[in-house]
């Protein structure tokens, strides 16, 4: 049997495409091994190129499956393969270079190297991509939540990004698909479905009369679903329609993750965003209004070029007006090829770095205020898994719907149940609470075994 083996770097819609790029890979008879500690047949690089060290890893990364095993079968895929296609084919060893569009010919590639032995470049030009590319996960490998894809591609093109160019314009998933994929995954035993892209919540902008509030109503026929969790939404794509329907919910979870970037007007115009932050402010609002307790999560670049000490004070107090639930805090990264690389005032990485730690200390005082709002409360939790600190202790440890990690005491056989559970003490990396009672009697069946 011949054997495949996985590396994927950056965000989770690569994680997510490396897992539909495994199932054909299943499909076709290959057997999936560990990339760190086995020889394989095939090598399959997913690689991230949002900044400049997001090439070089995925470099290093190529190498070392090169050296692994010379004999191999090495396909490198995502978004370093679309943008810097002729660079990743001059590393001697590799074989096939596809970029983030034809992924479904993966393995075609390969059956065509072993009977040819000449490298193969399939990268096209992904601005030309108008159709959404149809890459189906039935179940995943380690989660109770199961991630949908329903779109590609980004029309933003905010200064410091490079993402439009790796992933093409905006493509959104035909509806009738999204709405079938969830029934699939709902009958694998999935109880929330995570909608995931590049761009989440400009879904819909490129079809007719149809948009991201249409296709949660439509969710909501899917039998079985228990929670629908949006991974990333633009305030300016939070609209009074999107606000409607989850108000009217009870499925939609009480957390979004809607990215700032600047918390200051005028650095946000330099990265082209597309709201102020009285705009954000006004959403956000709303947002509460209708999700009462709901968690804002978000994220946040420190350093952009030009920020002054001043702007970075304003960003810091609007960042606290907010009361976000946690923030990812990221200290601005040129990526060669965006505006923002070639903006002159680009600041000392020493002063980004002094910015992020007060943006990090900041974030843990928030996450724990958050959670302190919840004392007493109980909670709905999917267990994931035993607690990662103490496997053995008795503990689990998963989500509530309002995205508090919390352990509680419980045996594996509740893994994949909604459990009710009372949060006793908050904190900044997890909650402790007491099991109250199992609501659901289906558990998913493979990830109890998995989880043993």
């Amino acid at each position: 049997m011949s054997t495949v083996a996985f590396h994927t770097l950056g965000c989770k819609v690569n994680s997510y495409e490396t897992e539909a790029i495994w199932q054909l890979f299943k499909a076709d008879g290959y057997e999936r091994v560990d990339f760190e500690q086995d020889d394989a047949d095939v090598y399959v690089i997913n690689t991230c190129t949002v900044t400049n060290t997001g090439d070089k890893k995925s470099r290093q990364v190529i190498r070392r499956a090169i050296r692994r095993n010379p004999e191999a079968i090495v396909a490198v895929t995502g978004c370093y393969a679309q943008t810097s296609p002729s660079e990743i084919a001059q590393i001697p060893g590799v074989d096939i270079v596809v970029g983030t569009q034809g992924r479904e010919k993966l393995i075609e590639y390969v059956d065509q190297i072993r009977t040819e032995r000449q490298p193969i470049n399939a990268v096209g030009n992904i601005m030309k991509a108008r159709e959404f590319e149809e890459l189906d996960v039935p179940n995943f490998t380690d989660r109770t939540r199961a991630s949908l894809k329903i779109q590609e591609g980004c029309n933003n093109f905010c200064t410091f990004c490079i993402i439009p160019w790796a992933r093409g314009l905006m493509r959104s998933r035909k509806p009738e698909s999204v709405v079938e994929q969830a029934q699939k995954l709902v009958e694998a035993g999935y109880l929330e479905i995570v909608l995931t892209g590049i761009h989440t919540g400009g879904y819909g902008e490129d079809l007719e009369d149809y948009n991201l509030a249409k296709l949660l109503i439509d969710l909501h026929q899917v039998e079985g679903l228990k929670r629908i969790r949006i991974s990333s939404i633009e305030a300016s794509q939070i609209t009074d329609e999107v606000i409607e329907v989850i108000n009217n919910s009870d499925r939609v979870v009480r957390h979004l993750h809607v990215p700032l970037q600047a918390g200051d007007d005028e650095v946000l115009k330099r990265m082209r965003r597309k709201y102020t932050t009285a705009e954000f402010y006004e959403r956000m609002v709303k947002v509460r209004e209708a999700l009462p307790g709901a968690a804002i999560t978000t994220d946040v670049i420190v350093g952009f070029p030009g920020e002054t000490e001043e702007q970075f004070w304003t960003g810091y107090e609007f960042m606290k007006k907010i009361g976000f639930a946690e923030m990812h805090v990221f200290p601005y990264s040129m990526r060669t090829g965006t505006p923002a690389a070639r903006m002159t005032d680009q600041i000392p990485d020493e002063e980004k770095n002094e910015r992020v730690a007060k943006l990090l200390e900041l974030n843990q005082e928030l996450t724990l205020a958050y959670s302190k709002k919840f004392v007493g409360d109980v909670l709905e939790v999917i267990p994931e898994r035993p607690f990662k600190e103490a496997p053995d202790s008795g503990l689990l440890m998963g989500y509530s719907d309002n995205y508090l990690n919390v352990v509680f005491p419980g045996d594996e056989s509740m893994i994949g149940k909604i459990c009710k559970v009372r949060l006793d003490e908050p904190g900044s990396e997890y909650c402790k609470g007491t099991f109250v009672r199992v609501v659901e009697t289906e558990a998913l069946p493979y990830l109890k075994e998995r989880a043993i």
